[in-house]
């Protein structure tokens, strides 16, 4: 096998980046090239958090100051990724610039879906994906204006909070009742969901069918179980998840289904590129084609999995997938599945602090969701890595601390 000298990585994200971190942390000198037309790596979940509220600012979004990028010799290319020629190992750029590599990265994560209705491309549509998204959804946002949120997930539901902090009047759209219970389970998803009323938000369980602008405010047309209802918005945020960005490995001939598909290390279906990010599914070794993880964690497992790959060394053991959000003053955090065929035990419930805890049918820890739970969660999740049984009683008792457990 050829030595591997020369790095690109396409996309500036926390997985790119941490591909480059890890490399240099693991002893690689060769050459490491970052493209981005974004340039410096940033961090993404603030966006609809402290950024969009205005308590962060550019440069705290940064995921390293810019002397680290020198400090490392990682050079920072300003342009986008066209076309790929694994077998010249050619990365054609924006600008007509060729740049020669023995291996690929992908990291270019996804794209916001949009909403697949007449008149979702007006100006007063937004997504938020990038920073640019934020600062636009920003410098619009004012007190007593009137946000359509469509969607109710994770992102939707932080922009709802932040907004209505910032004084606007907000109403989410979703066709879900009650949305995130796949990911946090039934119990914390209506506590969570019951929230946006009680902060004055408005919710709808529906699906918009069309937007039309009326002078300078836009109408929605939603559908609802039993009839229809119009709203007026001043602005409209589709946050409906992401669409996973394979131009690239279309351009290479890649393997992809709803995702670039990629071994335990990155390795696409061509020797040269590797891939990493929110727009990667992991083929396992027993050949089931795992579904797409887009959260902040998953990002940096992937990036070190590709730099071990690339190094020829054994990637960490992957943990129990893990992510975290915030709404309206609280913290909340899942790890592991909280859908595993059994049965879920709460501890704290009616509190601010309410923990469920899954078992599947044998009774074993598979999951964990938490409400402002840090510790509990993160001795779960050692607990869950040992497939541990744990006591019905022991779950539900705030008393005992599942750390000693786990000793």
């Amino acid at each position: 096998m050829t030595p591997i000298r020369t790095v690109t990585v396409a996309g500036g994200g926390l997985a790119g980046l941490t591909v480059a971190r890890e490399l240099r942390s693991r002893g690689f000198d060769g050459t490491v090239r970052i493209v981005d037309p974004e340039g410096l790596p940033y961090d993404r979940p603030p966006l609809s958090k402290a950024y969009l509220a205005g308590t962060t600012d550019r440069a705290g979004l940064q995921l390293a100051p810019p002397d680290w990028f020198t400090d490392n010799d990682i050079r920072i290319i300003d342009d986008s990724v066209t076309k790929l020629d694994p077998g010249r190992g050619s990365v054609l750029l924006a600008s007509g610039s060729e740049l020669i590599s023995d291996a690929v990265v992908l990291a270019t994560g996804g794209r916001a879906r949009r909403l697949p209705v007449p008149g979702s491309e007006q100006s007063g549509v937004l997504q938020l994906r990038t920073r640019a998204d934020a600062d636009h959804l920003r410098d619009r946002l004012f007190p007593g204006c009137r946000l359509v949120v469509v969607g109710a997930g994770l992102i939707a539901a932080e922009v709802a909070s932040t907004a209505t902090g910032l004084g606007a009047h907000v109403t989410l759209i979703d066709p879900v009742p009650v949305p995130l219970v796949p990911a946090v389970g039934e119990e914390l998803a209506r506590v969570l969901h019951d929230m946006h009323p009680a902060h004055g938000v408005q919710i709808m369980t529906g699906r918009p069918t069309r937007i039309a602008a009326d002078g300078g405010t836009l109408q929605v047309d939603v559908e609802l179980p039993h009839g229809a209802d119009r709203l007026a918005a001043d602005l409209v945020l589709v946050a409906i998840g992401i669409e996973p960005d394979t131009s690239l490995a279309d351009t290479a001939d890649l393997s992809s289904e709803n995702g670039i598909e990629v071994t335990a290390t990155g390795a696409t279906s061509n020797p040269a590129i590797r891939a990493a990010g929110d727009g990667i599914r992991i083929r396992t070794a027993q050949g089931t084609l795992l579904p797409r993880s887009e959260h902040w964690e998953a990002a940096i497992l992937s990036g070190t999995a590709v730099a071990c790959g690339l190094l020829g060394e054994q990637a960490p053991q992957r943990p129990p997938a893990w992510f975290w959000s915030d709404r309206y003053g609280v913290h909340v955090e899942a790890v592991g599945s909280m859908t595993a065929s059994g049965s879920t035990v709460l501890r704290n419930p009616g509190t601010d602090r309410l923990i469920a805890f899954r078992l599947d049918t044998d009774g074993v820890l598979v999951g964990c969701a938490a409400i402002n739970g840090g510790k509990v969660l993160r001795a779960a999740k050692r607990l869950i890595m040992r497939r541990a049984r744990v006591g019905l009683d022991d779950l539900a008792d705030p008393a005992v601390d599942l750390r000693k457990i786990d000793r």
